[in-house]
């Protein structure tokens, strides 16, 4: 009879660290990020064939809490394969459902020739299994996500080395990529792993509306053009050598990025330049420049100081020692976009000095150096925590440096600017009011915005988010919000923050709980909109039975009864002032929940009621109709063309410098 076999000593299993503790646990070591996806790269470019080929071999560590038994990697330029990708068909519902012609050379792709497994063995070759997945739609059309099935799984903890070899045609611009004459800028242009969590992989179809999200590590990347060009890149430069075939290979090396982005053109002109402050670390700035805006330069330099002070000032230090900033070519479609320590500005050949081209563009890019950069959200889900956060701050900062700047229009295909001295731009313009105007209903924020409308998801992105900051700036103080964003910063730089740790640290800093708003602004769609409906101050008179008897009540005692009649217009509630000012100058203020859909306010004595407001100090930045909030019994007849003129003016000014900026 066989022995009864026998029982193991009960173990206490061990739990996993999470990723998010797995992440915390490298901040304690010297690096800043946890550095699970680094790359070593090799691409040499054909500027003549617009190609590029590529070899690169990625190193990657699982810091999620669950094996995975296959690799998932963005092929960004097969967005631009054909008409039929997600990209271009997202893209057509806001061009009347056509695709805009191309010759065949502009269009751009990415073929990954060759996949394989390194290891103490031989390489395993994984090119065979390779397959194109659609996770987010189904679409087979869509090569854009490359799914990698691997023979044994890669435990929470363990590394790989993947090699990957690949070639790509480098498209005629598309979405802040591409090539113009001589002119490169290539952005999400290798193999990029996507992002394993807890759960699942987070490697999202490349949309029209979104940008991108990824892990930080080491990029050691060597790129080769033709000999003269100049290369700008994410790092900084280690090695140059000229090779024999009249190319010259340029060594670009930098740690604790998500991202790595490069440009090469003959015509850049080189500028270089210093930030320098009493409590931050110091940084180069390099300017590559296009010739015609030689002029600029300082301009551009001025621009990125002003960021890197503030930004710097008020939320954390930029760590990075180095930041290359990029004048694209005219026309190029590249203009303001961001990457790790590079980003692209944007200016015309004619630009006054009283508007802020192209000081607002340096600056918001520059920002997302922090927001974006150093904070590593997922701009396929929840791009509002940098775009958002970044148009606010930039709006700070503009205010804080420029003001007053004018607001301006172009002319002869934006060619010949027109600046209107009398109308000075406001923070609430550069928050983007006009464009949240237009478009206050068409998402709630807390729709992934892979799945925002793609012609109105900017602004929401960006103007909602900025504009219901810039609410709680005037509703908790600057100094509390401040220290929310600049907390919320230091927990989360390095790492994926979920709008959920930012709401976290808002009630936890602010002391109290903010979900009344959160919900309204971010998880609901409903405007705010308070208006006055009535407001009448008359001598108290009145007919009908007083004290028993039919009589008038007559006004010998010079008393007047003012009645002021505040409404919600807009679903959305908030609690607002209203001001009532009388001859004399005496004020009466009134607070109110908002709740109600109407409130009544009366007032009786010796003077008469001159103004009502509601909101008389712009509290509520969200009010998509401030025209309301007053009314005035003692209109002059040239004031108020005048306010009604301006009014418009502003109205003009938010909408055509909203469409402006987010081009």
């Amino acid at each position: 009879m066989p022995g009864r076999p026998r029982r193991r000593p009960h173990r206490k299993r061990r739990r996993r660290p999470s990723r998010s503790e797995a992440i915390a646990s490298t901040r304690r070591s010297s690096a800043l990020s946890p550095r699970n996806a680094s790359y070593s790269i090799d691409v040499r470019l054909d500027a003549d064939s617009h190609t590029l080929t590529g070899r690169e071999i990625l190193t990657w560590r699982n810091i999620s809490v669950n094996p995975t038994s296959e690799l998932r990697f963005h092929l960004y330029y097969n967005a631009w394969r054909n008409s039929d990708s997600t990209w271009m068909r997202e893209r057509a519902l806001t061009t009347g459902g056509r695709p805009t012609p191309r010759p065949a050379e502009d269009w751009g792709w990415i073929d990954v020739t060759r996949v394989r497994l390194l290891g103490a063995e031989a390489p395993v070759d994984l090119s065979d299994d390779i397959q194109h997945i659609a996770p987010d739609d189904d679409n087979g059309a869509d090569q854009t996500v490359m799914r990698v099935p691997l023979a044994a799984a890669v435990e929470p903890g363990a590394v790989i080395n993947v090699e990957l070899e690949w070639t790509s045609h480098v498209p005629r611009t598309f979405s802040r990529t591409g090539v113009l004459g001589d002119y490169f800028f290539l952005a999400q242009w290798f193999p990029k792993i996507g992002v394993l969590e807890d759960d699942a992989w987070n490697c999202h179809q490349f949309h029209a509306g979104t940008e991108f999200f990824s892990d930080y590590g080491v990029y050691d990347v060597r790129l080769t053009v033709p000999t003269g060009w100049v290369v700008g890149a994410t790092g900084l430069e280690r090695e140059r050598r000229d090779n024999s075939n009249g190319t010259t290979t340029h060594r670009y090396y930098q740690e604790d990025v998500h991202d790595f982005a490069w440009t090469t053109s003959p015509d850049f002109l080189e500028r270089t330049a210093t930030f320098e402050h009493p409590t931050l670390p110091a940084v180069s700035i390099r300017l590559l420049l296009q010739p015609e805006h030689e002029m600029q330069a300082e301009r551009h330099v001025a621009a990125t100081r002003a960021a890197l002070k503030y930004y710097g000032e008020w939320f954390g230090p930029y760590p990075y020692g180095h930041a290359t900033v990029v004048d694209p070519a005219w026309r190029s479609g590249t203009g303001g976009m961001e990457y790790p320590t590079l980003f692209t500005a944007g200016t015309n050949w004619l630009a006054p000095l009283d508007v802020t081209n192209p000081e607002l563009v340096t600056i918001h890019e520059a920002g997302h150096q922090f927001w974006y950069g150093i904070v590593g959200n997922n701009e396929f889900e929840d791009a509002w925590l940098d775009e958002g956060l970044n148009t606010f701050a930039t709006a700070r900062v503009i205010e804080a440096t420029y003001a007053p700047n004018y607001w301006s229009a172009r002319y002869f295909g934006g060619f010949v600017p027109w600046v209107f001295q009398g109308v000075p731009v406001s923070r609430a313009t550069d928050n983007g009011l006009a464009g949240y105007r237009a478009a206050a209903e068409s998402d709630e924020p807390a729709t992934p915005t892979y799945r925002y409308w793609p012609g109105t998801g900017g602004s929401i992105t960006y103007s909602k988010t900025a504009l219901w900051l810039h609410t709680l700036e005037r509703h908790l103080g600057w100094a509390t919000l401040q220290r929310i964003l600049s907390t919320f910063f230091d927990r989360w730089k390095f790492r994926h923050p979920s709008p959920d740790d930012f709401f976290a640290v808002a009630n936890d800093v602010s002391g109290q709980d903010l979900t009344w708003f959160v919900d309204q602004a971010y998880r609901g769609s409903n405007e705010f909109d308070y208006g006055i409906e009535s407001f009448t101050s008359e001598p108290a008179v009145g007919t009908g039975y007083y004290q028993d008897e039919f009589s008038e009540r007559t006004d010998d005692q010079g008393r007047y009864l003012t009645n002021v009649v505040v409404r919600r217009y807009g679903e959305a509630t908030f609690p607002v002032d209203v001001l009532v000012t009388f001859d004399g100058g005496a004020e009466q203020r009134e607070r109110w929940d908002g709740r109600a859909r109407w409130q009544l306010f009366s007032y009786e004595g010796r003077s008469r009621a001159l103004q009502a407001r509601v909101d008389p100090d712009g509290i509520l930045a969200l009010d998509v109709n401030r025209t309301n909030n007053g009314k005035s019994l003692e209109p002059r007849g040239d004031e108020a063309a005048t306010r009604w003129a301006l009014t418009w003016m502003v109205w003009l000014q938010d909408l055509l410098l909203t469409h402006a900026f987010f081009i």
